[in-house]
Parts: C-alpha cells; sequence; structure tokens
C-alpha cells in the first residue's frame, strides 16, 4: 500500500478524534506501528484520562473503525483535513519494535 504509514496514523487519530466527539469526552490515544521479524502492524491505544474501565469502547470504536476502513487514500486525507480543521491535534505516528517470545507460556492465554 502506498503511504501506509499515513494511513495507519490518520486512521488511528480520526477514529479515536470521532470516538471523543461522539462521545463529548476528552481522551488521550497513541498510534503506533510494531514492527517485528514476521512484518508489521498498526495499534491503537486509547484511554480515558479520568477511567481505568471503560465499558462500550471497544464497540464504539469498532463502528468507526469499521466505517474509515472502507475509504480511500484521497478520502481519508480529505477527512483528515476536515477533522484538523475542526479541532482534531493528530499524535505523530510512533515506531517500536516487537521481538517474538518464543518462550511464551499458553497458560496466561487461558485465563482470559
Amino acid at each position: 500500500m502506498a503511504d501506509e504509514n499515513f494511513v495507519g496514523m490518520a486512521i488511528g487519530n480520526l477514529a479515536a478524534f470521532g470516538l471523543q466527539r461522539d462521545r463529548h469526552e476528552s481522551l488521550a490515544w497513541q498510534v503506533i506501528r510494531i514492527e517485528g521479524s514476521g512484518g508489521h502492524h498498526f495499534r491503537l491505544l486509547i484511554r480515558h484520562p479520568e477511567r481505568v474501565l471503560d465499558i462500550g469502547i471497544e464497540h464504539d470504536l469498532k463502528r468507526i473503525l469499521d466505517v474509515l476502513s472502507d475509504e480511500t487514500i484521497e478520502q481519508l486525507r480529505h477527512r483528515f483535513d476536515m477533522a484538523r480543521q475542526d479541532g482534531m491535534v493528530p499524535v505523530p505516528l510512533r515506531h517500536l519494535h516487537e521481538e517474538v517470545d518464543f518462550w511464551r507460556d499458553d497458560f496466561w492465554n487461558w485465563l482470559g
């Protein structure tokens, strides 16, 4: 995909900003590109500054991400520019490297 860093950063910022506007509350977020031995993926981290547990955030965010995932790059650029004009302060894309943990114990997967 051409300009995939922009796409990941734009979708993350637009999703978090849209969620913030829908809920009429302030949120803090980060958009991260995680590099690993098998490629890379993007991760969006969102938190509410006043609450640790936020029931329903996953459902609300999924709806927004579903809409954004159907956009072309040009549509994302337009949406991104419009959101900035509406007050969105985009966070920059962070880059992290993650090593595969071959010693990971699947015991912890069964707890959740």
